[in-house]
């Protein structure tokens, strides 16, 4: 089986005909703010990618979904990271919808057939957080909610065309409470504000959102009992394992395409080459078998404890790789393209998500004695 061949199978499998138009263009023009990788994930139908096909998608797997990842990855690092962003959010409000007898199978529908892109206002397991926790206000008068907040950076900030986010909910009867919302991202009051001012990374376009006094309708606000509030609740927690998951596949996917100049380049012995791969792979299949769990109905502490261990012996096995890639594919691979610094560059934004490696090290720690799992 070649390097990379499983995925871009997948990818052709589920969004025929992207993966050559990739493939064509220049990393660089990829990379960089406004290109049109977004708009052709769109017209492959990359937004219903998770949601079921009775309700217009493509329904893919978990399995599935980190070997497209993966792909895409390999050709457009930037692409992967946003649209990770709303099939991340795609699948919690999956989950949200299987425990709830609300609209949220309509919006799926609509998401799919519509072809709408979801960017994420979560708060993403900042420190002291969970990823429902509210990062934004709403206060009800009368007759809707009005939004205020911001958040920082947020991919798909340009190309959004809901914002999911999690609300502070101000009742004037009924007190304070919990929700989440998704909110159409041409209401009145949404600007989008300059952010991400490095170039590596551009094309996720993750500038800031801000929301002042926007409108939304009480049918696109689903407010959160105690339980679904709670760190230990399920649904929270497979929130967390999709992010993580998809995430670590998106970085794998970078260092696979340097993985793949080398053996394109027949550089290096046999067994740096071999080795190359045996690193590489053994890490993929870490995602996998994370992918299959969630497949079958494992998303609970234990899966998400597994989940942040994956991508932190992804991230150590990515950072070697990519060292011994750029040594192998040698000083003149470097000086005459700009697309092994990058790609190099890229991998180490791993570290920077939430949530970070020391952050986690004390709940993995009491994971590991047999004590209650916090995040912190």
């Amino acid at each position: 089986m070649r390097l990379l061949a499983k995925e871009r199978e997948t990818l052709e499998q589920f969004l025929p005909g992207l993966d050559a138009k990739l493939a064509a263009i220049p990393l660089q023009t990829l990379e960089s703010p406004g290109n049109q990788s977004l708009s052709m994930y769109k017209s492959a139908g990359g937004a219903g990618l998770l949601i079921p096909k009775i309700h217009g998608g493509k329904g893919a797997t978990a399995v599935q979904a980190a070997l497209l990842t993966r792909a895409l990855a390999s050709r457009s690092p930037s692409l992967a990271l946003a649209t990770t962003m709303h099939q991340f959010s795609v699948a919690s409000l999956i989950a949200l919808a299987e425990s709830s007898d609300g609209p949220e199978w309509m919006l799926l529908d609509g998401i799919a057939t519509e072809q709408r892109l979801m960017s994420s206002a979560f708060a993403e397991g900042h420190a002291g957080q969970s990823i429902l926790a509210p990062t934004m206000k709403a206060v009800w008068d009368g007759r809707n909610w009005r939004v205020t907040g911001k958040k920082q950076p947020c991919s798909l900030a340009r190309s959004m065309d809901l914002l999911t986010t999690s609300l502070q909910l101000e009742h004037p009867e009924k007190g304070v409470s919990v929700g989440v919302a998704l909110i159409p991202a041409q209401s009145p009051g949404i600007s989008v504000e300059p952010f991400w001012s490095s170039w590596i990374l551009g094309g996720a376009e993750s500038d800031a959102v801000i929301l002042q006094d926007v409108e939304v309708h009480p049918d696109l606000v689903f407010e959160l009992d105690a339980e679904l509030q709670s760190q230990d609740n399920d649904l929270q927690t497979l929130g967390y394992v999709w992010f993580e998951m998809l995430l670590t596949a998106c970085y794998l996917g970078v260092a696979s395409a340097l993985v793949e100049k080398v053996m394109a380049s027949g550089r290096g012995t046999v067994q740096d080459r071999t080795s190359l791969c045996i690193q590489l792979e053994s890490s993929n299949l870490l995602v996998d078998a994370i992918a299959r769990n969630l497949d079958l109905g494992d998303f609970g502490k234990d899966a998400l404890s597994r989940a942040l261990i994956t991508r932190f012996a992804a991230a150590d096995n990515i950072q070697a790789i990519v060292a011994k890639s750029v040594e192998l594919l040698g000083g003149m691979a470097f000086i005459r393209s700009s697309d092994v610094s990058y790609l190099a560059s890229a991998t180490h934004a791993i570290g920077f998500h939430p949530p970070s490696r020391n952050s986690a090290m004390q709940s993995l720690l009491h994971w590991y004695e047999g004590q209650q799992w916090v995040m912190v």
